[in-house]
Formats: C-alpha cells, structure tokens, sequence
C-alpha cells in the first residue's frame, strides 16, 4: 500500500459513511430534492451501507436506485437487483431472518456487508466522474474500517473501477471481467477482488446475467473468505 493510500485511509477511517444530507454533489443534491418533493415519505439522501461491522466480505455497487434504496434507505432493497442479490447471501450462509423488499424485515448480514460506490441516487442511474470523485473517500474509508475483510464483490465495471481508485491502484491494471478473480494488498492485510456484472433487471432480462453465473462468483467469493481463515 503506498503512502498516500495510506494517508487517506488514517484521514478518512472515522468517515465511513456520509452524512445523510451530504452536499457534496449538486446535480444529486437537486435530484433528491425533487424526490423528496414527490416522495416525502422515501428516505431521499445518501444511503448508508448495510451488513456486518465485522464483514470478511464486502459487496460494493453502483449507486442507490431511485425506487430502491433512495426509497427504503437501504442498498439493493425495493428493487430488481436485490430480488436477487438478498437470495443469493441467504444462499451462502452471508445473511439471517427474512428479507423484505420494503425493509420492513429483521434482515441482517453476517460476515457481509453491502455498499456503493456512489451513495446517493444519481438520474437515469448514471453517476458522472466528478460525483464518482466525490464519493469516492467514504468507498475507501469503508474498505479500510472492516479490520477482518477478505473479499471484495464488484457488481459491475463502474462499481470495479472505483474500488480499485478507492484502493490507490490503477484500475486498467486489472481488467473487468464477470467472474474474474484480483490479487492485492488492502488496507487490512491481502484482498481478492471478485467480479460480476451488475444484478440489474437489464442484465438479467437480455441472459448477460444469469442466476447461475451470479451464484457461481459467490461460490468462488465465499470459498476464498472461508479458506482465508
């Protein structure tokens, strides 16, 4: 880990997860404002991650979806992606209790933990690189805050290559590819990067993703943290 990785990680290990309000990025501080606007009742700010402290996997996305998480407060809850994401951590022993899509559950994770890579909800849900930039320092400080993490699941290219940013390395260095498996140092010690295409309805409707390619990442993900002890 250089240096200057390891600065900002000490500098940004206490800020994990932004403030609710974060004003960082105008275009979405405006676009939540006009969802609030509409849907005074949806959570409508930066939502935080969701799992366990103590995570020996991290699964990190793309952006809150607006009438998922920027509804519910929670990633991938209310939306098609965790129609299948939430299944598949039950499948492997990552999560407990029973799964709502309104979050209204005693959903929790165990040994997991769920983020993105830009947490507030972007239009047409597509982040651009300065809000990407943005955010970036809390990715990083969330990797660096699970002492015991392991793995990393990267729910697709985007969610990728701010994962490799957020660790200081340079993302060409490490093609994408859906189930491609990444050697590195982290902040806590080695990391494997694992990676899938995104879960989204699109993906999954058009056959890019199926259900067995999904699990199969997992399988690898989940041996890997198991094998690492």
């Amino acid at each position: 880990m250089t240096t200057a990785l390891t600065r900002v990680m000490t500098a940004m290990r206490a800020e994990a997860e932004p403030a609710r309000d974060c004003a960082l990025c105008p275009r979405l501080v405006e676009y939540r404002r006009e969802n609030a606007r509409d849907e005074p009742r949806w959570f409508n700010g930066a939502v935080p991650s969701f799992g366990d402290p103590d995570a020996r996997l991290l699964i990190v996305g793309l952006a809150p979806g607006r009438t998922g998480a920027n509804r519910t407060g929670r990633p991938f809850t209310g939306d098609w992606a965790g129609d299948l994401l939430y299944p598949t951590l039950a499948r492997y022993g990552l999560s407990a209790g029973t799964f709502d899509v309104n979050g209204e559950d005693d959903l929790r994770l165990t040994g997991a933990m769920i983020t993105n890579a830009v947490r507030c909800v972007p239009p047409q849900n597509k982040p651009v690189g300065q809000e990407m930039n943005n955010c970036r320092p809390f990715l990083a400080a969330r990797i660096a805050a699970l002492p015991n993490l392991k793995a990393v699941v990267a729910l697709g290219g985007i969610a990728h290559q701010n994962t490799f940013k957020a660790l200081g390395l340079r993302h060409g260095a490490y093609r994408f590819a859906h189930g491609a498996r990444h050697d590195v140092a982290g902040p806590n010690g080695p990391l494997a990067i694992f990676d899938s295409y995104h879960c989204s309805r699109y993906n999954t409707n058009t056959g890019r993703l199926t259900e067995a390619m999904f699990h199969a990442v997992f399988e690898q993900a989940s041996a890997y943290v198991r094998a690492a002890g």
